[in-house]
């Protein structure tokens, strides 16, 4: 019992940590002269390499290299690098950089209702009524959030629905794509070289030394630092842990703490205008990851009774 309320926990902490980097970015944007190219291209390159040398620590000195002597495993591991993490990272610093940190954070929350329609898709079945229920309300919930209820205009930039959207699309392949890759390596190897090949592809587009060109003050390295540590690293560690304690679908459940946390950090930090339709459309988008929770839980006893049938 102990252990389960621990994993609760961090699980919790983790997607409040990730939900106030949002935030932490947002100021950034507005309040100092950092660019999104600058900070995806920190927060990939320095989580990259502790998550690398964390690797290190725990699976031995030669592990981290062991798996581009993989034929199977090095192209994939830069397509995930590259159309998974970067995309992922890019896009959703971009819809907060047009917005704000609480809507795209709820927009890029549409990201496992993507994955459940692939997966119905590719497995040719009907969706269930579950999945079905999800997709409705996620559909509500998206149309509140940026109308804020008048249907004829939208109460958010056209420029962050869109590339919050796509964050949301790219949350999913990054999510679906790399299975093939934990399985064989772990989560700490996989995501700290998903991170450094997509610094690499970021550096190509945009020169990294043109960070040294921006004028550095204290309150710039602390929030920049908070992204990166505390929005980055320490999440995704206590996340991937408390994975030990509890199920994976309790987690997807607790993280709709997340889009709260960068909601409520949003309002009452940056003052962001969030109107009562919008709310509600909020609540329904976070809502859609508890129904769908729910589907594949029923999915996965049909397979076990039909199994035992």
């Amino acid at each position: 019992m102990l252990s389960r309320v621990k994993g609760i926990w961090m699980v919790l902490a983790a997607t409040v940590l990730w939900g106030l980097s949002g935030t932490a970015a947002q100021f950034l944007f507005q309040q100092t002269v950092i660019q999104v190219d600058d900070l995806v291209f920190i927060r990939l390159f320095v989580s990259g390499i502790l998550l690398l040398l964390l690797a290190r620590w725990r699976e031995g000195s030669g592990s981290i290299w062991r798996v581009w002597r993989d034929r199977f495993s090095n192209y994939r591991l830069i397509i995930f690098g590259l159309l998974g993490m970067l995309a992922v990272q890019y896009t959703f610093f971009v819809a907060i950089a047009e917005g704000d940190a609480a809507t795209a954070t709820l927009l890029q929350f549409l990201g496992p209702l993507f994955i459940t329609i692939y997966v119905a898709l590719r497995a040719l079945r009907w969706p269930t009524g579950y999945e079905l229920l999800a997709v409705g309300i996620a559909l509500c919930g998206v149309a509140l959030l940026v109308t804020n209820g008048r249907f004829t205009e939208l109460a958010v930039s056209k420029e962050t629905v869109l590339w919050g959207l796509a964050s949301a699309l790219a949350l999913a392949f990054y999510t679906l794509y790399p299975i093939p890759l934990l399985r064989k390596w772990s989560s700490t190897m996989v995501v700290g070289w998903g991170m450094m090949i997509g610094a690499v592809g970021l550096a190509i587009v945009r020169p990294p030394w043109q960070i040294f060109n921006i004028d550095w003050n204290m309150t710039l390295l602390g929030f920049v630092f908070f992204v990166v540590i505390f929005g980055t690293l320490v999440p995704f560690y206590m996340y991937m842990e408390s994975l030990r304690y509890i199920q994976p679908s309790e987690t997807s459940i607790l993280s709709s703490a997340e889009p709260l946390a960068a909601a409520i950090s949003a309002v009452v930090w940056l003052n962001v205008s969030f109107g009562f339709f919008q709310a509600i459309g909020g609540v329904c988008i976070m809502l859609t990851v508890i129904i769908i929770s729910k589907a594949k839980r029923k999915i996965a006893q049909d397979q076990k009774i039909g199994g035992s049938l």
